[in-house]
């Protein structure tokens, strides 16, 4: 094949994925944000001004700000210390303790939720156990739903905070050991150093929790996601929802293009670098890392599934709950299984894109992703609903399953695209020259060269897809059409009126699915750090 054949078959398929992901990713918020605007006098900015003065509004601004500012700080307080400990002290077993410290953020908040509402509720466990309710004013409130959060979200502060020490350039710490205590050295050196990542890292998670909408509305927290959803789905009133939606995407845009920015790549991939001295060690804390990682291990993975698990054991036949759930369940199973291979289907042509463009263009498009990927699950699926819900064939995707398909593209595409990226930045391009040089065609180039290269981060995009969309709910119980439920929409949809030990019990399932190929990882990591 010619030169000019091999760059046209290149820029054919790029550009078909280029086109996907626009329709999937950037035109259900272009057309919301066009809709919300045209459907207002005057261009809409009278209505939004209008909105944002409003008794309503102003309570969900200061909720859904409080919520976000309370979760981001809990978990930077649980996960930067974590961090440390990983980066830098020498823990037994790191790699599987790093496992077992991410699961929290892998399981759907709501699944946590669900637990503590169950510990602490007006007939929770505590409750029962102590004879009177003590915990349900704190358990409906603000605060529990940012204590709930900041346990399912401190992870990212964790990895974060690890990455940046590894990136530490070692003289540094090493001039500063001469005249200062290692502890002083961490305080005024290396956590300095580490600070934009952890920043960046904070304000990620600000976004998501403001974002979230299982949390808040199973705690009964007035936030602007419920509100959103009320306005759409109890409502039907698809001009307000959109106008809600648009102040909480504008934050959401506004807060994490920043935290992108603030890092570039660092929070994104770590590269080989030439890093020169030795990392300073804080092996005299390794003890109190132990506790501290065993403790955190405990409150936000144990307590919860041993609560939902007691919740559960009242459950007189599993068999019966899975034969009443079967539909929802196959669903899930189904739908997330296409969803996850879709994504990376498109994920894996927008990463090599993002590996071979310039450096400037590469990071535009992980700020990019990395805004999409943070955009309310609520916002998105108003988006889709109002792109779809249209006369003539496009109209005929609206109403089916695939919307649930769509919602599972437009979500998670982005973050795909970012793990495979940073897959594909390891391989050479001289690996195509060559193989270009050798006659092959740049599909054959690609589907023997590249891909069996990058297959370790195309089956970890895969899973991390699948775990995404088999737990998502703000979305997919917007665009689900009429009698059509995944097990997420099924839990959510039936806590008020069954009984607790059969939400329990599907809960659990939830967690196991999950659970299976975390383990699996979790195996494979200590097999490898015991060889």
């Amino acid at each position: 094949m010619t030169m000019r054949g091999l760059q046209a078959t290149q820029a054919a398929v790029l550009a078909l994925a280029g086109t996907a992901f626009a329709v999937c990713c950037v035109l259900p918020l272009a057309y919301m944000v066009w809709r919300s605007l045209a459907s207002a006098p005057q261009g809409g900015a009278p209505v939004v001004a209008a909105l944002l003065l409003d008794a309503r509004q102003r309570e969900l601004l200061a909720n859904s700000t409080l919520l976000g500012a309370g979760t981001a700080l809990g978990a930077t307080l649980i996960g930067a210390p974590l961090g440390v400990a990983l980066a830098r002290v020498a823990l037994p077993f790191k790699g599987v303790l790093r496992v077992a410290l991410i699961a929290p953020l892998l399981l759907p908040p709501y699944v946590m939720g669900l637990a503590w509402l169950y510990l602490g509720g007006s007939a929770g466990l505590v409750a029962r156990m102590v004879g009177r309710d003590v915990l349900s004013p704190w358990t409906y409130s603000l605060a529990g739903a940012t204590f709930v959060l900041a346990l399912v979200f401190f992870p990212l502060s964790m990895l974060a905070t690890e990455v940046a020490l590894r990136r530490v350039d070692g003289r540094s710490e090493e001039a500063a050991l001469m005249v200062a205590r290692p502890g002083r050295v961490l305080w005024r050196i290396t956590l300095p150093l580490a600070a934009p990542a952890i920043t960046a890292a904070a304000l990620l998670i600000f976004v998501l929790a403001i974002s979230e909408f299982g949390v808040p509305g199973l705690l009964r927290v007035r936030v602007f996601t419920t509100e959103v959803f009320t306005a759409f789905a109890a409502l039907y009133d698809f001009n307000r929802a959109t106008i809600l939606a648009l102040p909480l995407l504008v934050v959401s845009v506004l807060v994490t293009a920043v935290a992108a920015v603030l890092v570039g790549e660092r929070l994104i991939v770590t590269r080989r670098g030439t890093r020169a001295g030795r990392p300073v060690s804080f092996d005299a804390w390794r003890r109190f890392a132990i506790v501290a990682s065993m403790c955190v291990l405990l409150l936000a993975l144990v307590v919860p599934l041993a609560v939902l698990a007691y919740e559960a054991s009242g459950v007189r036949s599993f068999a019966a709950i899975v034969r009443g759930s079967r539909e929802a369940i196959t669903n899930s199973l189904m739908l997330a299984t296409i969803g996850a291979s879709l994504v990376v289907t498109i994920a894996v042509w927008l990463g090599y894109t993002r590996a071979r463009v310039s450096r400037g263009l590469g990071r535009i498009a992980d700020v990019l992703w990395v805004v999409l990927f943070a955009t309310p699950s609520t916002v998105i699926g108003v988006g889709l609903i109002g792109l779809w819900n249209q006369p003539g064939m496009v109209g005929a995707v609206y109403g089916t399953d695939a919307m649930l398909v769509l919602a599972y593209l437009a979500r998670f595409v982005p973050v795909a695209a970012l793990v495979l990226g940073a897959s594909v930045r390891h391989v050479p391009a001289s690996h195509e020259e060559a193989a270009a040089v050798g006659g092959a065609g740049w599909l054959r180039a690609m589907t023997f060269i590249v891909l069996p290269q990058i297959r370790l981060g195309i089956l970890t995009a895969w899973t991390i897809a699948f775990i995404l969309a088999f737990g998502e709910l703000g979305a997919s119980i917007l665009v689900a059409p009429p009698g059509a439920t995944t097990l997420p929409i099924r839990i959510y949809t039936i806590i008020a009126n069954t009984p607790p030990a059969q939400v329990a019990a599907l809960a659990l399932l939830q967690s196991a699915v999950v659970f299976v190929p975390l383990a699996a990882l979790g195996l494979g990591v200590a097999v490898r750090e015991v060889r």
